[in-house]
């Protein structure tokens, strides 16, 4: 459980320094958006599995 909270935040504060470094390119902010979301899903249905 611990580890899956770990990985979670990793991920998000990841997404935050892409955001970042994204510096206003709308292509690279929408990349990073459709992974944050294709992510999500990925991750209900594991949820769903246990």
């Amino acid at each position: 459980m611990i580890n899956d909270d770990d990985d979670e935040i990793s991920e998000g504060l990841n997404q935050i320094f892409e955001i970042i470094n994204a510096k206003g390119d709308v292509g690279e902010l929408q990349e990073i958006v459709d992974n944050a979301e294709i992510n999500k899903k990925h991750n209900q249905k594991f949820d769903e599995g246990k």
